[in-house]
């Protein structure tokens, strides 16, 4: 069951501190249903849908990343939350490293989840346009329905057929507004691996094994005593549904040393 806050609908498990999880492009807070379940036993997790995805509203268009982290900030600030964890897929890596750049006060530390502090190059933001053409000319469906399949390592295409269909289908739930407000945001983000070498805040770095859409070298660009790096085997970029006990595993080992 979902409740709605500020045009933003969430689940909400548990008790205790508080985690954070912004879902990737085209995705739902339903991502991260079996992460919430091994979670929430120690902790209160809130798991989000960002503007036009799931059921949130489109918040009239999100010109850029740092707009989708004001909107966390103004989320958190409703909810009178003051400190979390926050854990980032993909796009919600993005968005939370923005977050970390301008609100790090909220953050007792982060996670990039096959993610990276890299802007998108001159070939990707040509793919990012034509994307949008592509929603434009044939609608969200088709879209997705090509998309999903280069999600999962090339290995899990066949094996993980149901997840594939759960992955679609949250994918067909996004406006076609709000999917290419978010293409346009990580095609014009700004390079934020400074940011990421730089903070001071725990910080875990997760890659997948078989990721075909951000490697390993693209999440691993910073490193210290505040930096715990996991790869997940087996995995491509939805380790969520690759390979969930994995996932959990690291995020929990991450938050007993933090």
């Amino acid at each position: 069951m979902k409740t709605t806050n500020s045009n933003i609908a969430y689940i909400e498990e548990g008790q205790g501190e508080v985690l954070l999880f912004i879902h990737g492009f085209c995705g739902s807070s339903e991502y991260w249903n079996e992460v919430i379940h091994e979670l929430s036993t120690d902790y209160r997790v809130i798991a989000i849908d960002l503007p036009g995805h799931g059921e949130s509203k489109n918040h009239d268009g999100v010109l850029d990343i740092d707009q989708y982290a004001s909107v966390l900030k103004s989320f958190l600030e409703e909810l009178k939350i003051e400190k979390v964890t926050m854990f980032g897929h993909s796009l919600g890596g993005y968005i939370t490293l923005a977050f970390a750049e301008s609100y790090s006060q909220y953050l007792n530390g982060f996670s990039l989840i096959h993610s990276t502090g890299f802007p998108d190059s001159e070939e990707a933001k040509k793919g990012r346009t034509a994307s949008a053409g592509k929603i434009d000319k044939d609608g969200i469906d088709p879209f997705i329905d090509g998309l999903v399949p280069k999600l999962f390592a090339p290995e899990n295409v066949e094996t993980h057929r149901q997840s594939l269909t759960k992955v679609k289908k949250i994918g067909y739930e996004t406006s076609p507004e709000g999917a290419k407000d978010a293409l346009n945001a990580m095609k014009v983000r700004k390079d934020r691996t400074e940011v990421l070498a730089n903070t001071k805040l725990p910080v875990l770095l997760i890659a997948g094994e078989s990721d075909q859409l951000i490697p390993a070298d693209k999440t691993f660009t910073a490193s210290g005593e505040n930096f715990k790096h996991v790869v997940i085997k087996g995995a491509g970029h939805m380790s969520m549904y690759e390979a969930p006990e994995k996932l959990s595993s690291a995020i929990l080992s991450y938050l007993n040393q933090a």
